[in-house]
């Protein structure tokens, strides 16, 4: 879900239950509320939460008069943890959910990812892919993961200093990664990458959100058609010959094929984006782990921790109503458990908002939690803990270029800079 995913134009989301703060000065704001994003040129988080996970933990939002929705807020991480692995709770394609007033009754074809796929099919898919995204399997294919790594890096010091990493590393890397595993195609980028892109984002109309999906669905349609003819060494033409057999069916791999597309490797830029301007912008954060690699896969922990990426971006429908913490959440509402704000909960981690690259205690969030918890975890730590270990080899003196600070997206809540300058 992005900024403006509950409706495009002026429409705002205010939070009314619990709107007033003891100390009017703490949150100056909270009584009008739009939906919480991070402040300006910054990736957050949104300096609400804090406030919200001491007086408000579950919250209700009030919403536009065209919103034909109740939204519940929450923020606390032992409130985030418990709905997140709630199985009366289900996650929404992006074309049903919000609904909105004069809304086209044809929404076009839902896009239905691994997240959104349910039922007897949704669980054979996860064992079908299961060994594919295992550690033993991740671990294996690091060393190709790590001779890409050191391929762009290379390719970034031969274009000469200052150079731009997202553009040139943390963009392509978990891309090229994501394809390379999963067998769709890199070189088709420029044409998928919009359209993923479109289809999640926050300024779409409805229109264009089922022209995106509709196509979407005919490049996965025709790569998983390839796949059928002529079967790869890559984890889809797995998913194929496993749908030839007749352990899942059609619905499954195409599901799981655009997981891959719209979600396989978008957070993984993000987190990798964020923590490579953390680590610059404290010089010593960077030199610790270049002079002591043991504490790199803590730190990755902590990392993910910190980096506010999952900002209320998951979406969640009630299938009955569901009493909880003295609030009564109808069948239909929908809830948006913030892993991020969780993640951020001074009660489970001290000095919660301080990056602690020692941490050793770490239960965060960010890979979810019950049914739909995030099959690529491993994956997505390799990539991290790859992704940085390659840059200390490469460059231990990087550093961020002066005068060329980070710009950002700051309509989006989930930030990661769109440029970032470094020399070495």
């Amino acid at each position: 879900m992005t900024a403006n995913a509950f409706g495009g134009g002026e429409s705002a989301v205010v939070i009314t239950e619990g709107a007033v703060p003891d100390d009017d000065s703490l949150m100056p704001s909270l009584e009008n509320l739009e939906l919480p994003l991070a402040p300006p040129g910054t990736m957050g988080p949104p300096e609400e939460y804090n406030w919200l996970r001491e007086h408000a933990p579950v919250t209700k939002l009030s919403v536009p008069a065209e919103f034909n929705a109740t939204i519940w807020y929450v923020t606390s991480y032992n409130d985030v943890k418990s709905l997140l692995a709630d199985s009366r709770l289900i996650r929404p394609t992006i074309n049903e959910w919000p609904k909105i007033e004069n809304q086209p009754e044809d929404i076009g074809t839902p896009l239905v990812t691994m997240m959104e796929f349910n039922g007897p099919q949704a669980i054979a898919l996860r064992r079908v892919v299961a060994e594919a995204f295992s550690a033993k399997t991740i671990q294996a294919y690091r060393p190709r993961m790590r001779a890409k790594a050191d391929e762009m890096l290379a390719d970034l010091a031969k274009r000469g200093q200052p150079g731009d990493i997202v553009r040139d590393y943390t963009e392509p890397f978990p891309l090229w990664v994501m394809c390379d595993l999963v067998g769709i195609p890199f070189d088709d980028r420029d044409h998928y990458l919009p359209l993923a892109d479109a289809a999640l984002g926050a300024m779409q109309t409805w229109e264009q959100g089922r022209n995106s999906t509709k196509e979407l669905y005919r490049y996965i349609r025709s790569i998983i058609e390839k796949k059928s003819r002529r079967p790869a060494d890559d984890i889809l033409s797995r998913v194929v010959h496993e749908w030839k057999k007749g352990t899942i069916d059609e619905e499954a791999v195409t599901a799981f094929g655009l997981s891959m597309l719209v979600a396989g490797y978008r957070t993984t830029t993000m987190f990798l984006g964020n923590s490579l301007l953390l680590l610059l912008s404290t010089p010593s954060r960077y030199a610790m782990l270049r002079d002591e690699r043991h504490r790199l896969p803590g730190a990755v922990e902590e990392l993910l921790r910190f980096i506010p990426v999952l900002n209320g971006i998951v979406v969640l429908l009630a299938t009955e109503d569901i009493e909880y913490n003295g609030k009564v959440i109808r069948s239909g509402d929908a809830v948006l458990p913030v892993i991020a704000a969780g993640n951020r909960d001074e009660s489970v981690f001290p000095g919660a908002d301080e990056l602690d690259l020692c941490r050793v205690d770490n239960p965060h969030l960010v890979f979810g939690r019950g049914a739909h918890n995030c099959i690529a975890a491993v994956l997505a730590r390799t990539e991290m803990a790859v992704g940085i270990e390659a840059l200390l080899d490469r460059f231990p003196n990087l550093r961020l270029t002066d005068g060329r600070p980070a710009t950002w997206d700051d309509s989006a809540p989930a930030k990661s800079p769109i440029t970032l300058f470094v020399d070495w």
